[in-house]
């Protein structure tokens, strides 16, 4: 685009691309910006004539981006939250505040993080509301990147090698993070399993039936990374995408598993688990918090950061039971 299409281009048209980029369907953008649906294919068509480019193309029940499109949606992402923020100002007040936030995290590290959460809301923001997604990826950037989720809480050792990377090639990084707390990985198995009374060597462990807990359904986790490294390999015949689910059938098979050691109370079972350390040495886990930089100045955001934070230094009650009553959050599983 040269400068003199820039200098008459409607900045109302971006307003429209962003929702068509966010929504990838021009009736839902159309209903989100109170238009008709030919308002908005007329919009893109001209803010097609002014860049040059089809910006997105027909795919199924919605539209495809371009390349182009896709490498200008960040940029433009970013100024109009810019502007958001310029034009209504004003710090976030938890106690007056009614904001609804979606956090997307592993049922393990929820059981960690969201009692602690609730009790916060319910002293400090009792009007806010949260709405917790299951993760089901070690790289969540998509969900933040089209706004279905404000925060993402896991372990994501490549996307943060990948960003640490970019860092020293952009000074602006789209996405950031925050350490929140290590994990410590151990084996469990039910109570009374052959395994429970004698010294759990790498032999007895690779000769052992396991059960994997994998977000993507593929059978082949950190710990058979780290066997392979040793010219090792273990049998997993189940593969499941819940931590509270392999809880539940270790206590009642001859399966082995490794869950997080603070989330072994957490199943509610732990009087039918036994929990061994690991006889292998594996790299360590970080669970961090990872969201898109246009979040970065907003006061509302920066509240969500810090709670969560406080929430993941407090832990989570042993008993339900003894959770606040008034929850606000939702826990959303598959």
């Amino acid at each position: 685009m040269n400068e003199r299409n820039f200098r008459t281009l409607d900045l109302n048209l971006l307003r429209v691309f962003d929702e068509v980029m966010t929504e990838r369907n021009l009736t839902r953008a159309a209903h989100n910006l109170a238009m008709t649906q030919p308002a908005v294919s007329n919009a893109l068509k001209r803010l097609r004539e002014t860049l040059g480019d089809e910006l997105v193309r027909r795919s199924g029940y919605g539209v495809e981006p371009t390349p182009v499109a896709l490498n200008l949606w960040p940029t433009v992402r970013d100024a109009l939250q810019q502007l958001r923020d310029a034009l209504a100002p004003g710090d976030f007040v938890p106690g007056s505040a009614h904001n609804a936030f979606v956090l997307a995290m592993a049922d393990a590290t929820a059981a960690k993080i969201v009692p602690g959460l609730v009790a916060i809301l319910e002293k400090e923001a009792p009007g806010v509301n949260l709405r917790v997604l299951p993760l089901t990826t070690r790289d969540p950037r998509d969900l933040l990147e089209s706004g279905s989720a404000d925060l993402a809480i896991g372990h994501f050792p490549g996307v943060l090698a990948e960003l640490g990377a970019l860092h020293l090639q952009e000074n602006s990084p789209r996405f950031l993070h925050q350490r929140l707390y290590d994990g410590e990985y151990v084996v469990v198995m039910r109570r009374g399993h052959p395994l429970s009374n004698q010294a759990l060597t790498l032999e007895r462990y690779c000769d052992a039936r396991h059960l994997l807990v994998s977000f993507s359904g593929r059978a082949f986790g950190f710990v058979d990374e780290a066997l392979a490294g040793m010219s090792r390999q273990r049998r997993v015949v189940l593969t499941v995408n819940q931590f509270f689910t392999a809880g539940r059938v270790v206590a009642s098979t001859d399966l082995l598993t490794v869950l997080p050691r603070h989330f072994v109370e957490a199943t509610g079972r732990e009087r039918e688990l036994t929990m061994r350390e690991l006889p292998l040495s594996v790299p360590p886990v970080h669970v961090d918090a990872l969201w898109h930089r246009q979040a970065a100045h907003s006061s509302a955001h920066r509240w969500l950061r810090q709670t969560v934070e406080r929430a993941s230094a407090r832990g989570f009650w042993s008993d339900p039971a003894h959770a606040p009553s008034a929850v606000q959050s939702t826990l959303h599983t598959p």
